[in-house]
């Protein structure tokens, strides 16, 4: 395998569609109810200190968390504008009698030039719901946990461990009970495409629906992984802290969320280090068995979207990359 095809790639399902980060490119592609794929193409551009904190260990997690909530709200966003444009498109279709017309251009052309107002806004509510989100799937459990069995003994590690179970099973009920709406069922068959693509790559294979299709739908390098890991390194972590108060309790871990997720993101490049490790490969097996809920096996049509996304984030990411050498060529 070339030194080029050992690059290391990540994605996310959206709304009908797959989106791959490259290494100059985002790139989103979206299956229409007319059938067509469109795309939604932004330049990935960082600042250098932001470039420098990402190679410090610990922080480099949660700079690149942030990178990718903000990052991967634009292309959600751009999915379900289309899928609600489609669905308007259908109703007004069914109340008039007519059939469904193909995506209005314009209106697709509209999306793939957002202003910058708009990215900026898009990105920074991403940033602020995942925030949210984590405090609240890391508040609420202590805070059960506190209630129900605080009065009952004092030792903080079967605590922490009462607390990390808690969390476990508020995921897992969670991520059951949105499995069950047929638009989350189909996000997590295209969740399943995206990693049957990565696999299929990092192992040299001609991308084609019937290779792709080969392949499983788990993959040690998810944001799945990385939940279950940062419930274990928490319960490791808050142990060294001891509370009086359940107020004091839940400050700790404001305080301690930033490590918790460095941490958690340095358990996830380790254990993904050693997945060809014998016995080693096991550590991220908690990870792979959630992914168990949140991917499913994609159909035919959702492996060709999530090709034809990764194929395009390729091509492009080939583009900018001779731009970059041919404008430092002429630099110099």
């Amino acid at each position: 395998m070339s030194q080029q095809s050992k690059s290391i790639y990540g994605g996310q399902a959206v709304i009908e569609g797959v989106m791959f980060a490259g290494r100059h490119v985002n790139v989103t592609a979206v299956r229409r109810k007319s059938d067509e794929i469109v795309y939604y193409e932004v330049p990935r551009t960082s600042r250098n200190w932001v470039q420098k904190l990402k190679k410090i260990p610990l922080v480099r997690g949660v700079v690149g968390i942030l990178e990718s909530s903000a990052k991967g709200s634009q292309h959600l966003n751009f999915s379900v504008e289309a899928y609600a444009e489609d669905e308007t498109a259908e109703e007004e279709a069914k109340k008039t009698g007519a059939e469904p017309s193909k995506a209005e251009e314009p209106k697709k052309e509209e999306k793939s030039v957002w202003s910058l107002s708009m990215i900026v806004g898009v990105a920074v509510a991403g940033v602020i719901s995942f925030i949210l989100g984590k405090l609240v799937f890391t508040l609420v459990p202590a805070a059960v946990e506190q209630l129900l069995f605080g009065r009952y003994f004092e030792n903080i590690v079967i605590h922490n461990l009462i607390e990390g179970a808690i969390k476990i099973a508020f995921l897992l009920t969670y991520l059951y009970i949105i499995s069950l709406t047929p638009i989350i069922k189909r996000l997590f068959q295209y969740h399943g495409a995206e990693h049957k693509v990565i696999s299929a790559y990092e192992a040299g294979e001609d991308l084609t629906v019937r290779n792709v299709q080969k392949y499983n739908t788990l993959h040690y390098r998810c944001g799945s992984s990385f939940i279950v890991l940062s419930v274990i390194v928490g319960v490791i972590v808050y142990s060294f802290f001891s509370w009086d108060t359940m107020w004091e309790r839940i400050s700790l871990r404001i305080l301690l969320l930033p490590l918790v997720l460095g941490l958690s993101y340095e358990a996830l490049r380790f254990t993904n280090s050693l997945r060809d490790t014998p016995v080693l490969r096991y550590l991220g097996y908690p990870g792979l068995w959630l992914q168990k809920l949140t991917t499913k096996e994609p159909t035919d049509e959702q492996v060709e979207v999530s090709i034809a996304s990764f194929n395009r984030m390729r091509e492009l990411d080939t583009q900018y990359a001779g731009e970059t050498q041919a404008l430092g060529r002429s630099v110099s």
